[in-house]
């Protein structure tokens, strides 16, 4: 196994755990389906470990944003109709939104990083010079 495809498979594994945590209740076979999804679409988006990893924490971000909004809506459908939240389930989302909101802000920011670094090192195009209008002491191209 090459090491595009182990950090790929780790990265899977990082994605797949952050679903985990969002949500805990579905059933192995569909993280099992996750994990194998992040993993291809790594392996098929990237084509460097720097890349792998910005997609990585993109996902993570993602998953971050979504964790108080997948809170929210367990205790809505959990709640009588009509009914308030209990204090327990105001916590709940209370550290749901706090949580989430730093943790997917911090995994953004992170992750734009890394897509902005694999930029800066991507070769620049080669533009074609004009070598008779090249700026020489006395030349002015204004």
């Amino acid at each position: 196994m090459g090491m595009l495809q182990l950090n790929a498979v780790l990265g899977s594994l990082v994605v797949t755990l952050g679903f985990w945590l969002v949500w805990g209740q579905l059933p192995v076979l569909l993280f099992a389906l996750v994990g194998v999804g992040v993993a291809a679409f790594l392996l098929w988006r990237a084509e460097t470990i720097g890349a792998i990893w910005a997609w990585a924490t993109l996902l993570l971000g993602v998953e971050s944003f979504a964790w108080p909004v997948a809170t929210m809506v367990q205790v809505k459908l959990a709640g009588e109709q009509g009914a308030q939240p209990t204090d327990e389930q105001m916590g709940l989302i209370l550290t749901a939104v706090l949580f989430g909101l730093f943790s997917s802000i911090f995994w953004l920011t992170f992750s734009y990083g890394l897509f902005k670094r694999m930029v800066w090192k991507q070769p620049e195009l080669a533009k074609p010079v004009d070598k008779t209008k090249r700026n020489r002491p006395g030349n002015d191209t204004r």
